[in-house]
């Protein structure tokens, strides 16, 4: 007589998705990458948005004024939240400086694994270094460190 084999259940069942975004194409990609994650667990997303050092830096001599930095954000967050609406996920959405002038050890990577950890994430969904390179695509220089030192699945895209 045959015995029956236990059902399998899956080791990876996220709750909360965390990706980090900077209004780049290829962090819309990752939230893209997410929310197709997130459906297929019934799990929520958090859009992370990281303010580069460059803005940082702006923001804290008076350069720029941090109204218009919250428009731009607010108006690239929406194009999240209809990306997320589109696959029918839950989404909560924050904003961090990925840099600091006044404390050394702020770092992109270094943000978004803090807030992974504060959250409860099960999962990150990084954006990897784009081809182009460009130096205002702040969260090139957090993926490696994210996947180096996350407690927590990540998937670099």
């Amino acid at each position: 007589m045959a015995r029956a084999r236990p059902a399998m259940t899956d080791p990876f069942s996220p709750s909360l998705v965390l990706v980090p975004v900077d209004g780049s194409e290829e962090s819309l990609q990752a939230v893209e990458y997410a929310t197709t994650i997130a459906d297929e667990y019934d799990a929520s997303v958090h859009a992370l948005y990281v303010v580069s050092e460059e803005v940082s830096r702006a923001i804290d001599s008076g350069a720029v004024d941090d109204a218009s930095v919250a428009a731009d954000t607010e108006a690239f967050l929406e194009a999240v939240t209809e990306l997320a609406a589109d696959a029918g996920v839950s989404l909560s959405t924050s904003m961090a400086y990925g840099f600091s002038t006044r404390q050394l050890s702020r770092h992109p990577g270094s943000v978004v694994l803090d807030t992974a950890e504060e959250l409860g994430v099960d999962f990150v969904v990084v954006p990897r270094e784009p081809v182009s390179g460009d130096p205002d695509e702040v969260l090139a220089k957090a993926a490696e460190y994210v996947l180096l030192y996350a407690s927590q699945p990540v998937l670099s895209v």
